[in-house]
């Protein structure tokens, strides 16, 4: 057993050297299926969350001026938000077979919460590549996890998620990177690439709104997206906050059950103590790794009202 340096004030990263052991747990022929894509899959998940968009936007356009408004809005500042979980299967190319598809999706999810989704998919693999590694993980490398009060409801508020994504949008398209160093030289080229194109997006928004003098696109969408970022913030966090500094894909994340609708939103991303163990799996065979998976796994909630409760705890 050994540990690579980690930041100050943070536990030693610990490599156990199992994780090849513990990706054996599920059947080599499981394993193959579990594998994989699926366009059907992906194309009627995604014509859900598109429908529930429409209807979340068609019911705060019905209702503005009237005190109904408020929970349309917070339905649609749901249903937007969740919308990184197709994000993140679309830049693991599992939330379809055809690459392109995948894609397409990636790019106008990652659109509508503000991620240029070409740089979160290298953002995302070095995550994956160092999960819990306080001294490369870019999760912790950005956000160390809370310890106190104050830096938890400074997380919370998405201020410095707005921060960053600033960054992101403003710099990458033009070569300038940020200071960022934890992502692979390769990527930046896809990121930058993607950045123009999200660039001309919204200036394309910006345009045609000022054009035809409307603001359905603030109602519809980035108000909602603005009053569900602290949500989103309050799920991510629970992912892998109060798990073990370590590469023991078994305890250095958490798979929280919730309930049907939850992951039915999230893309079943809820079971992510499978996902991070085997990333390759379709988002629709989850379910099904988590039944092999459970009875090894460390650190399994039953609701995000939980976690948080043991994270609340936890803060100084």
């Amino acid at each position: 057993m050994g540990a690579a340096a980690a930041g100050v004030g943070a536990a030693p990263y610990v490599v156990t050297g199992q994780r090849a052991r513990q990706m054996r747990v599920v059947p080599a022929d499981v394993l193959k299926r579990l594998y994989t894509r699926s366009d059907w899959a992906g194309a009627r998940q995604t014509a859900a969350h598109l429908a529930l968009l429409v209807l979340g936007g068609g019911l705060i356009l019905a209702t503005r001026g009237t005190g109904w408004v408020v929970p349309a809005l917070v339905a649609q500042a749901v249903f937007v938000n969740t919308l990184f979980a197709a994000m993140h299967e679309s830049v693991h190319y599992g939330s379809f077979r055809t690459r392109w598809m995948a894609d397409v999706l990636a790019f106008f999810s990652g659109a509508a919460i503000l991620n240029n989704a070409g740089f979160y998919r290298h953002y995302h693999l070095a995550h994956h590549r160092y999960t819990q590694d306080p001294a490369r993980d870019p999760e912790l490398v950005t956000s160390p996890s809370p310890r106190t009060w104050g830096a938890y409801l400074f997380r919370v508020s998405a201020i410095p998620f707005l921060v960053l994504r600033a960054r992101d949008i403003l710099l990458f398209p033009f070569g300038f990177r940020g200071g960022v160093d934890y992502i692979h030289p390769a990527g930046w080229a896809e990121a930058r690439r993607w950045g123009r194109w999200l660039l001309a997006l919204y200036a394309l928004l910006i345009a045609g709104s000022i054009a035809l003098g409307t603001t359905v696109v603030l109602w519809v969408w980035f108000g909602p997206l603005l009053i569900g970022l602290p949500l989103l913030r309050l799920y991510l966090l629970c992912e892998h906050t109060l798990c073990p500094h370590s590469d023991d894909g078994f305890a250095n994340t958490r798979t929280t059950t919730s309930n049907a609708v939850v992951r039915f939103l999230m893309w079943n991303l809820p079971y992510h103590a499978e996902h991070h163990l085997l990333p390759n799996i379709a988002f629709h065979h989850l379910p099904e790794a988590h039944r092999y998976l459970r009875p090894h796994l460390k650190h399994v909630a039953r609701s995000y009202t939980q976690v948080q409760g043991e994270i609340m705890r936890s803060l100084t």
